[in-house]
């Protein structure tokens, strides 16, 4: 039986683990983690925005059930819809994993290059600050 989900630690973890790969020229396996860390710090936000997280729902309660590139403009209008604009503000213009794929952890490492990962790096770290100001705005 998996774990249950905590979008924030994964975000968090995936995020350090590709600033780790990064540093040391790793990025193939930086580019993944970045993709993954961004995916679960939209869907940390959505779940504060009221994204049902419950696998039996309906098909669209599942629809966030998916990778960051399929999942960037259902967020968009996930928050757009749940007075998440401050939101959509955070995000980097255009739709920065629109060329990422779970997909390419299969790929040979010589088809990711610095300036690619780093476009996806600094996607991943403005949706990392949104999720900090997510959590701050819920505490107390």
């Amino acid at each position: 039986m998996p774990h249950p989900a905590d979008f924030v630690d994964a975000h968090h973890r995936h995020w350090t683990d590709a600033e780790l790969l990064f540093e040391h020229d790793r990025w193939a396996s930086a580019d993944q983690l970045y993709g993954f860390s961004a995916e679960c710090g939209l869907k940390a936000v959505m779940k504060t925005l009221g994204m049902p997280v419950d696998e039996t729902g309906t098909p669209e309660e599942r629809e966030h059930r998916v990778h960051v590139q399929d999942l960037w403009p259902i967020f968009e209008k996930f928050a757009g819809d749940r007075r998440g604009a401050r939101h959509l503000r955070s995000l980097p213009d255009g739709a920065p994993f629109s060329n990422w794929s779970h997909h390419d952890r299969y790929a040979h490492r010589r088809h990711f290059q610095r300036h690619q990962v780093e476009l996806h790096r600094e996607a991943a770290r403005k949706i990392s600050g949104m999720v900090q100001r997510t959590r701050q705005d819920e505490r107390p």
